[in-house]
Protein backbone atom coordinates (compact mmCIF):
# COMPACT_ATOMS: atom_id res chain seq x y z
CA UNK A 1 0.00 0.00 0.00
CA UNK A 2 1.38 3.11 -1.00
CA UNK A 3 1.86 6.19 1.53
CA UNK A 4 -1.15 8.20 0.31
CA UNK A 5 -3.22 5.64 1.90
CA UNK A 6 -2.37 6.51 5.19
CA UNK A 7 -3.80 10.12 4.38
CA UNK A 8 -7.35 11.34 3.87
CA UNK A 9 -8.90 8.81 2.06
CA UNK A 10 -12.52 9.75 1.61
CA UNK A 11 -13.81 13.13 2.89
CA UNK A 12 -15.44 13.06 6.54
CA UNK A 13 -18.79 15.52 7.48
CA UNK A 14 -16.92 17.61 10.63
CA UNK A 15 -19.48 18.95 13.14
CA UNK A 16 -18.88 22.02 15.85
CA UNK A 17 -20.38 20.84 19.10
CA UNK A 18 -23.03 23.58 20.22
CA UNK A 19 -23.60 24.62 16.13
CA UNK A 20 -25.23 24.14 12.86
CA UNK A 21 -22.60 24.66 10.55
CA UNK A 22 -21.18 21.75 8.39
CA UNK A 23 -17.51 21.90 6.72
CA UNK A 24 -15.72 18.98 4.70
CA UNK A 25 -12.48 17.77 5.78
CA UNK A 26 -11.65 18.03 1.78
CA UNK A 27 -12.18 20.74 -0.44
CA UNK A 28 -15.52 22.36 -1.64
CA UNK A 29 -18.92 22.01 0.17
CA UNK A 30 -20.33 18.47 1.76
CA UNK A 31 -23.77 17.60 3.04
CA UNK A 32 -25.08 14.76 5.24
CA UNK A 33 -24.53 11.46 3.20
CA UNK A 34 -23.48 12.99 -0.16
CA UNK A 35 -19.98 10.81 -0.60
CA UNK A 36 -16.80 12.81 -1.65
CA UNK A 37 -13.56 11.28 -1.59
CA UNK A 38 -10.06 13.33 -0.99
CA UNK A 39 -8.21 10.47 -2.73
CA UNK A 40 -9.50 7.83 -5.28
CA UNK A 41 -9.85 4.54 -4.42
CA UNK A 42 -9.19 1.66 -6.95
CA UNK A 43 -12.24 -0.10 -6.46
CA UNK A 44 -14.37 3.33 -7.90
CA UNK A 45 -12.77 4.09 -10.88
CA UNK A 46 -10.96 0.29 -12.58
CA UNK A 47 -8.29 1.31 -14.97
CA UNK A 48 -8.51 -2.18 -16.69
CA UNK A 49 -10.04 -4.38 -19.07
CA UNK A 50 -13.63 -5.94 -18.47
CA UNK A 51 -11.84 -9.38 -18.51
CA UNK A 52 -8.94 -8.69 -16.84
CA UNK A 53 -10.15 -10.45 -13.87
CA UNK A 54 -8.66 -11.82 -10.64
CA UNK A 55 -9.48 -15.30 -10.22
CA UNK A 56 -9.79 -15.97 -6.22
CA UNK A 57 -10.98 -19.17 -4.55
CA UNK A 58 -11.92 -19.25 -0.38
CA UNK A 59 -10.74 -21.90 1.74
CA UNK A 60 -13.27 -22.00 4.67
CA UNK A 61 -16.90 -20.62 4.14
CA UNK A 62 -18.14 -20.43 7.15
CA UNK A 63 -19.32 -17.06 8.46
CA UNK A 64 -16.14 -15.14 8.44
CA UNK A 65 -15.59 -16.91 4.68
CA UNK A 66 -18.88 -16.07 3.15
CA UNK A 67 -18.60 -12.73 4.35
CA UNK A 68 -15.39 -12.01 2.91
CA UNK A 69 -16.07 -13.66 -0.58
CA UNK A 70 -19.18 -11.25 -1.09
CA UNK A 71 -17.43 -8.58 -0.14
CA UNK A 72 -14.53 -9.33 -2.28
CA UNK A 73 -16.64 -9.79 -5.27
CA UNK A 74 -17.82 -6.61 -4.74
CA UNK A 75 -14.58 -5.03 -6.38
CA UNK A 76 -14.72 -4.82 -10.01
CA UNK A 77 -12.96 -7.23 -11.74
CA UNK A 78 -12.69 -9.90 -8.88
CA UNK A 79 -14.19 -13.75 -10.42
CA UNK A 80 -14.63 -16.51 -7.90
CA UNK A 81 -13.66 -19.80 -9.01
CA UNK A 82 -13.61 -22.08 -6.13
CA UNK A 83 -14.11 -22.45 -2.62
CA UNK A 84 -13.06 -25.30 0.26
CA UNK A 85 -14.58 -26.68 2.76
CA UNK A 86 -14.85 -29.38 5.49
CA UNK A 87 -18.97 -28.88 5.80
CA UNK A 88 -20.70 -30.24 2.54
CA UNK A 89 -23.55 -27.94 3.36
CA UNK A 90 -21.68 -24.79 3.13
CA UNK A 91 -20.19 -26.03 -0.05
CA UNK A 92 -24.15 -26.31 -1.85
CA UNK A 93 -24.64 -22.95 -0.07
CA UNK A 94 -21.51 -21.85 -1.75
CA UNK A 95 -23.31 -22.76 -5.08
CA UNK A 96 -26.45 -20.82 -4.33
CA UNK A 97 -24.83 -18.13 -3.80
CA UNK A 98 -22.49 -17.44 -5.89
CA UNK A 99 -23.16 -19.96 -9.21
CA UNK A 100 -22.88 -23.74 -10.40
CA UNK A 101 -20.23 -22.57 -12.05
CA UNK A 102 -17.62 -22.65 -9.09
CA UNK A 103 -15.60 -25.70 -8.08
CA UNK A 104 -16.49 -27.29 -4.63
CA UNK A 105 -13.84 -29.48 -2.91
CA UNK A 106 -13.16 -30.85 0.82
CA UNK A 107 -9.71 -30.89 -0.38
CA UNK A 108 -7.50 -26.80 -0.45
CA UNK A 109 -4.99 -28.64 -2.59
CA UNK A 110 -7.20 -29.03 -5.57
CA UNK A 111 -7.22 -25.15 -5.37
CA UNK A 112 -3.76 -24.74 -4.84
CA UNK A 113 -2.98 -26.32 -7.77
CA UNK A 114 -5.54 -24.63 -10.15
CA UNK A 115 -3.28 -22.23 -12.03
CA UNK A 116 -6.24 -20.00 -12.86
CA UNK A 117 -6.70 -19.12 -9.36
CA UNK A 118 -4.85 -15.79 -8.57
CA UNK A 119 -5.16 -15.58 -4.79
CA UNK A 120 -7.35 -17.36 -2.22
CA UNK A 121 -9.16 -16.00 1.08
CA UNK A 122 -7.56 -17.98 4.02
CA UNK A 123 -10.87 -18.00 6.23
CA UNK A 124 -10.28 -21.02 8.17
CA UNK A 125 -10.27 -21.65 11.64
CA UNK A 126 -7.09 -20.20 13.10
CA UNK A 127 -5.18 -23.98 13.58
CA UNK A 128 -4.93 -24.10 9.88
CA UNK A 129 -3.79 -20.50 8.94
CA UNK A 130 0.02 -21.40 8.80
CA UNK A 131 -0.36 -25.19 7.12
CA UNK A 132 -2.82 -23.22 4.77
CA UNK A 133 -1.23 -19.73 4.31
CA UNK A 134 2.51 -21.04 3.59
CA UNK A 135 1.03 -24.01 0.84
CA UNK A 136 -0.95 -21.09 -0.43
CA UNK A 137 2.01 -18.72 -1.11
CA UNK A 138 5.19 -21.63 -1.92
CA UNK A 139 1.82 -22.42 -4.82
CA UNK A 140 2.05 -18.81 -5.77
CA UNK A 141 -1.04 -17.05 -4.49
CA UNK A 142 -1.97 -14.11 -2.93
CA UNK A 143 -3.04 -14.31 0.22
CA UNK A 144 -5.83 -12.59 2.03
CA UNK A 145 -5.81 -14.20 5.31
CA UNK A 146 -8.28 -13.50 8.75
CA UNK A 147 -6.75 -12.63 11.75
CA UNK A 148 -5.35 -13.16 13.65
CA UNK A 149 -2.33 -13.96 11.57
CA UNK A 150 -1.15 -17.65 13.44
CA UNK A 151 -2.69 -19.30 15.77
CA UNK A 152 0.94 -19.94 17.72
CA UNK A 153 3.71 -18.21 18.21
CA UNK A 154 6.31 -19.67 16.47
CA UNK A 155 4.70 -20.12 13.42
CA UNK A 156 4.57 -16.53 12.83
CA UNK A 157 8.01 -16.51 11.86
CA UNK A 158 7.53 -19.48 9.14
CA UNK A 159 4.46 -17.29 7.91
CA UNK A 160 6.95 -13.99 7.59
CA UNK A 161 9.42 -15.85 5.73
CA UNK A 162 7.18 -17.51 3.60
CA UNK A 163 5.11 -13.82 2.70
CA UNK A 164 8.82 -12.76 1.70
CA UNK A 165 9.95 -15.65 -0.01
CA UNK A 166 7.30 -15.78 -2.72
CA UNK A 167 7.02 -12.44 -3.41
CA UNK A 168 3.11 -12.09 -3.23
CA UNK A 169 0.74 -10.44 -1.55
CA UNK A 170 -0.19 -11.53 1.64
CA UNK A 171 -2.61 -9.18 3.83
CA UNK A 172 -4.41 -10.10 7.00
CA UNK A 173 -8.31 -9.47 7.19
CA UNK A 174 -7.95 -7.02 10.40
CA UNK A 175 -9.96 -4.11 8.27
CA UNK A 176 -9.29 -1.43 10.54
CA UNK A 177 -5.97 -0.65 8.83
CA UNK A 178 -7.31 0.39 5.74
CA UNK A 179 -10.91 2.29 7.51
CA UNK A 180 -11.20 5.93 6.55
CA UNK A 181 -12.12 6.16 10.52
CA UNK A 182 -8.66 5.36 11.74
CA UNK A 183 -7.11 7.33 9.03
CA UNK A 184 -8.97 10.50 10.66
CA UNK A 185 -7.68 9.41 13.98
CA UNK A 186 -4.57 8.86 12.88
CA UNK A 187 -4.12 12.38 11.13
CA UNK A 188 -5.38 13.96 14.65
CA UNK A 189 -3.06 11.99 16.25
CA UNK A 190 -0.14 13.47 13.97
CA UNK A 191 -1.29 16.79 13.87
CA UNK A 192 -1.05 16.89 18.18
CA UNK A 193 -4.98 17.30 18.52
CA UNK A 194 -4.43 15.63 21.97
CA UNK A 195 -0.98 16.62 23.10
CA UNK A 196 1.29 14.43 24.68
CA UNK A 197 -0.71 10.29 24.70
CA UNK A 198 0.17 8.59 27.81
CA UNK A 199 -2.55 6.41 27.55
CA UNK A 200 -5.23 4.22 25.31
CA UNK A 201 -8.26 2.43 26.57
CA UNK A 202 -10.22 -0.29 24.44
CA UNK A 203 -12.83 -2.51 24.50
CA UNK A 204 -15.01 -4.34 22.97
CA UNK A 205 -18.06 -6.55 24.31
CA UNK A 206 -21.08 -7.87 23.48
CA UNK A 207 -24.26 -9.46 25.10
CA UNK A 208 -25.88 -12.33 22.59
CA UNK A 209 -25.22 -16.02 22.29
CA UNK A 210 -23.97 -15.91 18.65
CA UNK A 211 -21.52 -13.01 19.60
CA UNK A 212 -20.35 -15.25 22.31
CA UNK A 213 -19.42 -17.93 19.55
CA UNK A 214 -22.66 -20.13 19.91
CA UNK A 215 -23.17 -20.51 16.24
CA UNK A 216 -26.17 -22.60 15.34
CA UNK A 217 -25.72 -26.51 14.34
CA UNK A 218 -26.91 -27.65 11.14
CA UNK A 219 -29.32 -30.65 11.60
CA UNK A 220 -27.29 -32.93 9.14
CA UNK A 221 -23.94 -32.59 10.66
CA UNK A 222 -22.37 -36.06 10.90
CA UNK A 223 -19.13 -37.43 10.44
CA UNK A 224 -20.44 -38.31 6.86
CA UNK A 225 -21.03 -34.72 5.75
CA UNK A 226 -18.01 -33.44 7.84
CA UNK A 227 -14.76 -34.17 7.22
CA UNK A 228 -13.60 -34.16 10.72
CA UNK A 229 -9.72 -35.59 10.32
CA UNK A 230 -9.17 -33.02 7.79
CA UNK A 231 -10.33 -30.79 10.24
CA UNK A 232 -8.18 -31.95 12.73
CA UNK A 233 -5.15 -32.30 10.36
CA UNK A 234 -2.04 -32.74 12.21
CA UNK A 235 -2.27 -29.28 14.03
CA UNK A 236 -4.94 -30.07 16.89
CA UNK A 237 -5.37 -33.43 19.02
CA UNK A 238 -6.72 -36.55 17.85
CA UNK A 239 -10.09 -37.04 19.16
CA UNK A 240 -13.38 -38.11 18.16
CA UNK A 241 -15.65 -36.43 16.15
CA UNK A 242 -17.69 -33.49 17.85
CA UNK A 243 -19.58 -31.39 16.32
CA UNK A 244 -19.61 -28.45 18.94
CA UNK A 245 -15.29 -28.39 18.51
CA UNK A 246 -16.18 -28.20 14.42
CA UNK A 247 -18.86 -25.53 13.93
CA UNK A 248 -18.17 -23.46 17.63
CA UNK A 249 -14.10 -23.71 17.12
CA UNK A 250 -13.48 -20.29 18.60
CA UNK A 251 -14.48 -22.07 22.05
CA UNK A 252 -11.26 -24.08 21.97
CA UNK A 253 -7.87 -23.61 22.08
CA UNK A 254 -7.12 -25.95 20.22
CA UNK A 255 -8.68 -24.36 17.28
CA UNK A 256 -9.10 -21.14 18.29
CA UNK A 257 -7.46 -18.01 19.86
CA UNK A 258 -9.65 -16.96 22.41
CA UNK A 259 -10.76 -13.29 22.55
CA UNK A 260 -7.48 -12.05 22.55
CA UNK A 261 -6.98 -13.55 19.02
CA UNK A 262 -10.80 -13.30 17.98
CA UNK A 263 -11.10 -9.03 19.27
CA UNK A 264 -8.08 -8.10 20.78
CA UNK A 265 -6.21 -8.38 17.64
CA UNK A 266 -8.23 -6.59 15.83
CA UNK A 267 -8.13 -3.70 18.28
CA UNK A 268 -3.58 -4.05 18.31
CA UNK A 269 -3.94 -3.93 14.42
CA UNK A 270 -6.02 -0.67 14.58
CA UNK A 271 -4.22 0.96 17.71
CA UNK A 272 -0.56 0.29 16.18
CA UNK A 273 -2.02 1.47 12.63
CA UNK A 274 -3.22 4.97 14.25
CA UNK A 275 0.13 5.42 16.01
CA UNK A 276 2.97 3.67 14.01
CA UNK A 277 3.63 1.47 16.76
CA UNK A 278 5.53 -2.13 16.85
CA UNK A 279 3.72 -2.64 20.02
CA UNK A 280 3.96 -2.89 23.83
CA UNK A 281 6.94 -4.65 25.74
CA UNK A 282 4.88 -6.33 28.83
CA UNK A 283 1.70 -7.80 28.66
CA UNK A 284 -0.70 -8.35 31.72
CA UNK A 285 -3.77 -10.38 31.57
CA UNK A 286 -6.56 -11.54 34.05
CA UNK A 287 -10.64 -12.76 33.34
CA UNK A 288 -12.48 -15.94 33.53
CA UNK A 289 -15.19 -17.90 32.46
CA UNK A 290 -17.72 -16.03 34.39
CA UNK A 291 -21.38 -16.58 32.07
CA UNK A 292 -20.54 -19.25 28.88
CA UNK A 293 -20.18 -22.68 30.74
CA UNK A 294 -20.77 -24.24 27.75
CA UNK A 295 -17.84 -26.99 27.72
CA UNK A 296 -15.75 -23.99 26.10
CA UNK A 297 -12.07 -23.74 27.45
CA UNK A 298 -11.51 -19.95 27.27
CA UNK A 299 -12.48 -16.64 29.28
CA UNK A 300 -15.65 -15.15 28.29
CA UNK A 301 -14.13 -12.26 30.03
CA UNK A 302 -10.64 -10.80 29.47
CA UNK A 303 -9.06 -7.98 30.89
CA UNK A 304 -5.29 -6.77 29.32
CA UNK A 305 -2.84 -4.31 30.56
CA UNK A 306 0.06 -3.44 28.08
CA UNK A 307 3.33 -1.09 28.48
CA UNK A 308 3.79 0.41 25.11
CA UNK A 309 7.85 2.10 24.97
CA UNK A 310 8.50 5.23 24.06
CA UNK A 311 8.97 5.41 20.12
CA UNK A 312 10.12 8.16 17.40
CA UNK A 313 6.24 7.98 16.25
CA UNK A 314 4.99 8.06 20.65
CA UNK A 315 5.61 8.64 23.80
CA UNK A 316 5.63 5.82 25.98
CA UNK A 317 1.90 5.12 27.09
CA UNK A 318 -0.29 2.32 28.84
CA UNK A 319 -2.92 0.53 26.86
CA UNK A 320 -5.91 -1.05 28.53
CA UNK A 321 -8.05 -4.02 26.12
CA UNK A 322 -11.73 -5.26 27.83
CA UNK A 323 -14.04 -7.70 26.13
CA UNK A 324 -16.84 -8.97 28.17
CA UNK A 325 -18.84 -11.58 26.52
CA UNK A 326 -21.90 -10.68 29.22
CA UNK A 327 -22.68 -6.84 29.03
CA UNK A 328 -26.19 -6.70 30.25
CA UNK A 329 -25.70 -2.58 29.39
CA UNK A 330 -26.17 -4.16 25.61
CA UNK A 331 -22.47 -4.42 24.40
CA UNK A 332 -20.59 -2.02 22.45
CA UNK A 333 -16.89 -1.24 21.46
CA UNK A 334 -14.85 2.09 21.53
CA UNK A 335 -11.53 3.26 21.59
CA UNK A 336 -9.92 6.52 23.61
CA UNK A 337 -6.96 7.99 22.85
CA UNK A 338 -5.92 10.13 26.27
CA UNK A 339 -2.89 12.73 25.82
CA UNK A 340 -1.98 16.39 28.19
CA UNK A 341 -4.32 18.35 26.13
CA UNK A 342 -7.37 16.16 24.99
CA UNK A 343 -8.76 12.81 23.59
CA UNK A 344 -9.79 11.49 20.80
CA UNK A 345 -12.49 8.92 20.69
CA UNK A 346 -13.52 6.45 17.65
CA UNK A 347 -16.84 4.95 18.42
CA UNK A 348 -18.95 3.02 15.46
CA UNK A 349 -18.35 5.26 12.34
CA UNK A 350 -17.70 8.44 14.55
CA UNK A 351 -14.43 10.01 15.71
CA UNK A 352 -14.69 12.56 18.01
CA UNK A 353 -12.08 15.13 19.49
CA UNK A 354 -12.50 16.55 22.58
CA UNK A 355 -9.90 19.40 24.21
CA UNK A 356 -9.18 20.33 27.37
CA UNK A 357 -5.22 22.14 27.54
CA UNK A 358 -3.70 21.72 30.73
CA UNK A 359 -4.17 25.58 32.33
CA UNK A 360 -0.94 27.44 31.88
CA UNK A 361 -1.17 28.81 35.19
CA UNK A 362 -1.26 26.81 38.09
CA UNK A 363 -3.89 27.65 40.58
CA UNK A 364 -2.78 28.47 43.97
CA UNK A 365 -4.03 27.20 47.59
CA UNK A 366 -2.69 30.39 50.11
CA UNK A 367 -5.50 30.68 52.40
CA UNK A 368 -3.58 29.12 55.62
CA UNK A 369 -0.65 32.09 54.57
CA UNK A 370 -0.37 34.94 56.88
CA UNK A 371 -1.62 37.49 55.23
CA UNK A 372 1.11 39.70 54.07
CA UNK A 373 2.76 35.92 52.86
CA UNK A 374 -0.51 36.30 50.80
CA UNK A 375 -0.19 39.30 49.45
CA UNK A 376 3.75 38.71 48.50
CA UNK A 377 2.73 35.50 46.67
CA UNK A 378 -0.17 36.91 44.56
CA UNK A 379 1.69 39.56 43.64
CA UNK A 380 4.58 37.02 41.79
CA UNK A 381 2.23 34.75 41.06
CA UNK A 382 0.11 37.66 38.94
CA UNK A 383 3.59 38.73 37.56
CA UNK A 384 4.68 35.08 36.13
CA UNK A 385 0.94 34.16 34.99
CA UNK A 386 -0.11 37.15 33.59
CA UNK A 387 -4.05 37.64 32.18
CA UNK A 388 -4.15 37.87 29.05
CA UNK A 389 -7.17 37.29 26.45
CA UNK A 390 -7.35 34.60 24.20
CA UNK A 391 -9.73 33.06 21.50
CA UNK A 392 -11.46 30.65 22.28
CA UNK A 393 -11.48 27.28 20.34
CA UNK A 394 -14.14 24.24 20.14
CA UNK A 395 -14.04 21.86 22.88
CA UNK A 396 -14.82 19.16 20.65
CA UNK A 397 -15.29 18.02 16.90
CA UNK A 398 -16.80 15.12 15.33
CA UNK A 399 -16.31 13.43 12.07
CA UNK A 400 -18.83 10.80 10.78
CA UNK A 401 -18.07 8.73 8.07
CA UNK A 402 -20.33 8.41 5.09
CA UNK A 403 -24.13 6.60 6.00
CA UNK A 404 -23.23 3.16 4.91
CA UNK A 405 -19.66 3.16 4.95
CA UNK A 406 -17.60 -0.60 4.36
CA UNK A 407 -14.08 -0.33 5.80
CA UNK A 408 -13.97 -4.27 4.73
CA UNK A 409 -14.59 -3.43 0.98
CA UNK A 410 -11.99 -1.00 1.24
CA UNK A 411 -9.59 -3.45 2.65
CA UNK A 412 -9.94 -5.91 -0.63
CA UNK A 413 -9.82 -3.39 -2.79
CA UNK A 414 -6.37 -2.53 -1.25
CA UNK A 415 -5.94 -5.87 -1.55
CA UNK A 416 -6.34 -6.49 -5.10
CA UNK A 417 -4.94 -2.98 -6.16
CA UNK A 418 -1.75 -4.27 -4.68
CA UNK A 419 -1.86 -7.41 -6.79
CA UNK A 420 -2.44 -5.81 -10.18
CA UNK A 421 -0.01 -2.42 -9.28
CA UNK A 422 2.88 -4.64 -7.93
CA UNK A 423 2.56 -2.33 -4.54
CA UNK A 424 3.27 -3.16 -0.89
CA UNK A 425 0.05 -3.48 1.30
CA UNK A 426 0.04 -1.61 5.07
CA UNK A 427 -1.22 -5.24 6.64
CA UNK A 428 1.43 -7.34 5.34
CA UNK A 429 2.94 -10.82 7.30
CA UNK A 430 5.07 -8.39 9.70
CA UNK A 431 2.32 -6.04 10.42
CA UNK A 432 0.03 -9.01 11.00
CA UNK A 433 2.73 -11.01 13.53
CA UNK A 434 3.08 -7.63 15.78
CA UNK A 435 -0.86 -7.37 16.16
CA UNK A 436 -1.21 -11.37 16.63
CA UNK A 437 2.16 -11.59 18.74
CA UNK A 438 0.50 -9.24 21.56
CA UNK A 439 -2.82 -11.39 21.19
CA UNK A 440 -1.44 -14.15 21.48
CA UNK A 441 0.72 -13.74 24.56
CA UNK A 442 -2.33 -12.48 25.88
CA UNK A 443 -3.58 -16.15 26.62
CA UNK A 444 -0.19 -16.89 27.27
CA UNK A 445 -0.23 -14.50 30.52
CA UNK A 446 -4.46 -15.39 30.95
CA UNK A 447 -3.36 -18.92 30.95
CA UNK A 448 -0.29 -19.53 32.97
CA UNK A 449 -0.93 -16.14 35.12
CA UNK A 450 2.34 -14.44 34.67
CA UNK A 451 3.57 -11.19 33.07
CA UNK A 452 4.78 -11.95 29.37
CA UNK A 453 7.87 -9.59 28.14
CA UNK A 454 8.00 -9.30 24.37
CA UNK A 455 10.03 -7.12 21.79
CA UNK A 456 8.15 -5.53 19.63
CA UNK A 457 10.98 -4.42 17.35
CA UNK A 458 12.61 -8.53 16.69
CA UNK A 459 8.87 -10.08 17.22
CA UNK A 460 10.76 -12.09 20.17
CA UNK A 461 9.52 -13.37 23.54
CA UNK A 462 11.33 -12.30 26.22
CA UNK A 463 11.93 -13.78 29.65
CA UNK A 464 8.03 -14.30 32.06
CA UNK A 465 8.36 -12.35 34.84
Amino acid sequence: MSSNNDNNRRGFIKKFTGGALLTAAASGPLFAGERIFSRELPWEKPRFAANDNIQIACIGTGIMGMGDTRTALKVPGVKLMAVADLYDGHLVRAKELFGDDIQTTRDYNEILSRKDIDAIILATPDHLHSQIGIQALKAGKAVYCEKPMVHKIEQGYDMMKAASDSGKVFQVGSQRVSSIIYAKAKELYQSGAIGELNFVEVYYDRHSAQGAWQYSIPPDASPQTVDWNRFLSDKAPKMAYDPLRFFRWRNYQDYGTGVAGDLFVHLFSGMHYILDSKGPTRIMTSGGLRYWKDGRDVPDVMLGIYDYPKTASHPAFNLTLRVNFADGSGGGSGFRFVGTDGQITLSGNTVTVKRKKMAAAPGYTIDTFPKALQDKFLADYNNKYPSRPEMSEPDMQEYRAPQGYDDRLDHFAIFFDAMRSNKKVLEDAVFGFRAAGPALLSNKSYFENTVVNWDPETMKLGKVS
